[in-house]
């Protein structure tokens, strides 16, 4: 690396700022980062854009251009499969130091990538993506959804759109741990329905990080005991549910209908439920609810309606309903404890900001008042780092007519993250590339 990439025009002191900002005269240096990201990633070197750049051949995996060494000769066979090899091992300095694995209290966020079926680590110190684990079967069939922590920061969950497991890991050293079932595969034959409910796509955590609920959109909700990585309950609910939320007491589980205009309260125990328009109307699929957060007052829920661009503020003592108008399409919503403010990304807006697709709406929680920027191209998942006053936003950038990635990855066109200052709700200059379809995101407390 030091006579072939860190050579002068390229990426040495004098001259990385024109080579993508990429400094490779060290070890440390290398894991700086570029103006793109990552270029090396522990454990990963499919995941490791270096390596596709420097790659020739076509036995050995994905290749980008330009090739590098730049208008130089190319790689022989056997160095590309030393610096692969390097990194698949961790790419550790020569004292067997692993960047980022010094820390198993370091505050880390983690992201879904839906097309590529990994989860994408970030570095809060750095905001650098410093891992791709990989979840659920190989090629990422299963299609990671949603990811939480425990409010202990010790353990990360995730579930899936063609699975019926919920993936349990570490956050010291994210190794895997368990696999939760989310079905009743005791109660029936494989071939009942509710043995084969996939579309997983939402869930909570108790306080205690001791039990989750989860929701299903093929119209299933799931209890799971965390603890002992075992299944507990489980109910059909019907309309399609996505969202979930929980009372501040936890005795009732408040869940969103992506196919309805309601929410529903149930009891814990699934024994009982109370359907609550957010419109007055009958059940009808005006709103079509996405996300649904409790406020800090512990009596309001924030409710995302993508159906009618709106996020509903539902006073669950009188059921009383405020509208709050946001960009189109709203998605997932997040709150800042330090700001005192909510964040809702609104992916198919086009029209407020002609030219661009998605924005971000924040609301005040004093007075309700939205204000609204572009970030990236369709935002989604979105998360605070309450420590550096960040607000990380995943563009998924599924359509061909979004930017144009830097590189492609093993499984396709790049999405990315932006940074929006919760100071100043303004976006940063820098965004970094992840891997296909970055879905949804989450802080480590």
């Amino acid at each position: 690396m030091v006579n072939k990439c860190a050579t002068s025009g390229c990426h040495n002191d004098k001259s990385y700022l024109a080579a993508s900002e990429y400094n490779m005269t060290t070890w440390q240096k290398s894991f700086e980062g570029s103006n793109n990201g990552s270029p090396i990633i522990p454990y990963s070197s499919k995941f490791s854009s270096l390596c596709s750049f420097i790659n020739t051949y076509s036995d050995l995996g994905l290749q980008n251009t330009p090739s590098m060494p730049l208008s130089k000769t190319p790689l022989t066979h056997d160095e590309v499969v030393l610096i692969k090899d390097w990194i698949d091992a961790g790419a550790p300095d020569i004292n067997g130091n692993v960047m980022w694995g010094d820390d198993p209290l370091r505050k880390k966020l983690y992201a879904t990538n839906q097309g590529c079926g990994v989860v994408t680590v970030f570095d809060s110190e750095t905001q650098l993506p410093i891992r791709y684990i990989e979840v659920g079967k190989k090629g990422g069939k299963d299609t990671p959804h949603q990811i939480r922590v425990s409010p202990d920061g010790k353990y990360w969950y995730v579930i899936f759109i063609a699975s019926n497991l919920m993936e349990k890991h570490r956050c010291s050293d994210d190794a895997f741990v368990a696999n939760i079932p989310l079905t009743p595969l005791a109660a029936g034959t494989s071939t009942d329905p509710a043995n084969n409910a996939t579309n997983w796509n939402t869930f909570i955590i108790t306080k205690d990080g001791k039990r989750a609920y989860c929701a299903s959109l093929s119209g299933f909700l799931s209890a799971v005991d965390l603890e002992n990585e075992k299944f507990l309950n489980f109910t059909a609910a019907g309309s399609s549910p996505h969202g979930c939320a929980l009372s501040a007491d936890e005795s009732i589980l408040y869940v969103g209908a992506q196919t309805a205009n309601y929410v529903s309260a149930w009891l814990t125990d699934f024994s009982n439920y109370n359907p609550i328009s957010l419109d007055g109307a009958s059940p009808s699929p005006t709103l079509s609810i996405h996300d649904i957060v409790l406020s800090q007052n512990g009596t309001d829920l924030y409710v995302t309606c993508q159906g009618s661009n709106d996020v509903r503020i539902l006073n669950t003592l009188t059921n009383s309903v405020t509208i709050i108008p946001v960009g189109v399409f709203p998605q997932e919503i997040v709150y800042s404890k330090n700001k005192k403010q909510y964040f809702v990304s609104c992916p198919e807006d086009a029209t407020t900001f002609p030219g661009s697709k998605g924005v971000i709406t924040r609301i005040d929680e004093m007075t309700n008042t939205p204000t609204t920027i572009k970030c990236g191209y369709q935002p989604h998942g979105v998360a605070v780092d309450e420590n550096k006053n960040l607000l990380y936003v995943l563009s998924r950038n599924i359509l061909t007519s979004g930017p144009l990635p830097h590189h492609s990855s093993v499984c396709g066109r790049n999405g990315f993250v932006n940074f929006i200052d919760l100071n100043t709700f303004t976006v940063l200059p820098k965004k970094y590339e992840m891997s296909s379809d970055p879905y949804f995101i989450f802080a480590r407390p």
